[in-house]
């Protein structure tokens, strides 16, 4: 009650919101009242933070209901809390109230309190934040309150969107909010080949080809800007990937000269470095990728230009083992489809069935597939090309485009497997993006 009052005075007061440095020591600031608002040596911590995010909502501009997912953790969906570790206590020397903003994070907090909130606030919202004061701003440039999201289980999912008339957008689901990425500074070879994508800690990958040869470009989350990502030590595209936290894996594809490989490498976005790993039992290309229990997966692919591949291969991180599983994905047409939609949701396996347009789940004990769902769209269409099939969160994400009254647009589609697989449009529509065109290119989602 406290704090949903304390929320409606807020609401009252026109107070501004900082959006630079010289705004900071503004007397009407919020973030100046957290020394009068917050008692860092109170004994209900709980209740102390209800306060601080009461106050820092207006600096934020956050809605009602995303507040009370801050607020409430319980109610958290694409924010969710999986296990709350100790933070690392960092205090600044001195007494809290009246610290200057030069000496702490926040104003009025020790610094640890000060990163508990900001390991819990939006990761959209850390821009806005960086303005406070160069300590922060700096402390945000550095990743260490993803590392510390990562540990309390703090995640919040962001899709990753390149379509035909749309340059790369990155989509926020709990805010319904779409954000223009810079424009990538690659030459026009890039800018019209093929490419791959992946997201992995808190950069997205991009592959494809220059004039030059391969090349990687990468977006990074910490200073919003694109650079070059270190190559691999065999180039290669039309490969099987994932991510799991700081790595990825990519397996399999093309080489340079069109031959399909069987080799293996896993990338560390920590450490910007490639290791090559153990070759497969079976060279493939045009494959997918995934982590499940804990262990990496590629399924499907060719070998040759005609023999198709309905096995999948598993590869064991800790005996760094490959073992093959024969007829895991029996249901795949051949080389004019497209790779294996496929996605994982609490280390359940699903696929979207092309030839049937339905969701199956994999049966991981008898190594079978079984319906669970209509697509919410005709996936054969293209042979599977211009769709994306996510993990989103504990949900899974269908993108694709449609016709609509002013031309083609992209659709967000996402469904709960945990709400069960009876009848009726039980597919969300979280987002239409107009004039994206009606075919997408790339799909990543960044879980940080």
């Amino acid at each position: 009650m406290v704090c949903r009052y304390t929320l409606e005075e807020q609401k009252r007061k026109e107070t501004p919101i900082c959006k630079s440095p010289a705004m900071v020591g503004a007397q009407g600031c919020v973030i100046s009242e957290l020394s009068s608002s917050f008692n860092p040596n109170s004994r209900s911590f709980l209740k102390n933070r209800l306060l601080i995010a009461c106050m820092l909502k207006n600096l934020m501009d956050i809605g009602e209901d995303i507040f009370d997912k801050y607020v409430y953790p319980g109610g958290l969906d694409f924010v969710c809390l999986k296990k709350k570790k100790p933070t690392v206590s960092t205090r600044s020397g001195g007494d809290s109230i009246g610290q200057s903003s030069g000496d702490s994070l926040i104003p009025g907090l020790y610094d640890d309190m000060a990163m508990d909130v900001l390991t819990w606030a939006s990761r959209s919202d850390y821009p806005n934040l960086a303005c406070v004061n160069k300590k922060l701003n700096a402390l945000i440039a550095t990743g260490v309150l993803y590392k510390l999201r990562r540990q309390m289980g703090v995640i919040e999912q962001w899709v990753y969107l390149a379509c035909s008339n749309m340059p790369w957008e990155a989509f926020d689901p709990a805010r319904h909010r779409w954000m223009r990425l810079p424009r990538m500074p690659c030459d026009d070879c890039f800018t019209y080949a093929d490419k791959e994508s992946l997201a992995v800690g808190t950069e997205l990958l991009v592959f494809g080809r220059e004039l030059s040869g391969f090349a990687i470009w990468m977006y990074s989350l910490l200073n919003q800007q694109w650079s070059r990502c270190p190559l691999m030590n065999l180039p290669r595209c039309l490969f099987g990937s994932s991510s799991s936290a700081e790595i990825a894996i990519v397996a399999g594809g093309s080489d340079k000269s069109g031959c399909i490989l069987k080799s293996a490498e896993l990338y560390n976005c920590e450490l910007g470095a490639w290791e090559s790993l153990p070759d497969m039992n079976l060279p493939r290309k045009l494959c997918s990728g995934f982590f499940m229990d804990g262990k990496f997966y590629v399924i499907g692919g060719i070998s040759s230009q005609s023999d198709r591949l309905t096995c999948g291969e598993e590869y064991n991180m800790e005996t760094r083992t490959w073992r093959r599983i024969n007829d895991m994905i029996p249901g795949w047409s051949g080389p004019m489809q497209s790779p294996p939609l496929v996605a994982v949701v609490n280390n359940q396996l699903y696929a979207a069935d092309l030839t049937t347009n339905e969701v199956k789940k994999y049966d991981k004990t008898n190594n079978t597939w079984n319906v669970v769902k209509r697509l919410p769209v005709r996936a054969d269409s293209n042979n599977g090309w211009g769709l994306a099939f996510k993990a989103c969160g504990g949900k899974l994400l269908l993108v694709g485009g449609r016709r609509g009254t002013d031309g083609e647009v992209i659709v967000l589609h996402s469904w709960c497997p945990e709400d069960g697989n009876g009848g009726g449009l039980q597919w969300d529509v979280l987002s239409i993006r107009e004039r994206a065109g009606g075919f997408v290119y790339n799909c990543a989602v960044m879980g940080c």
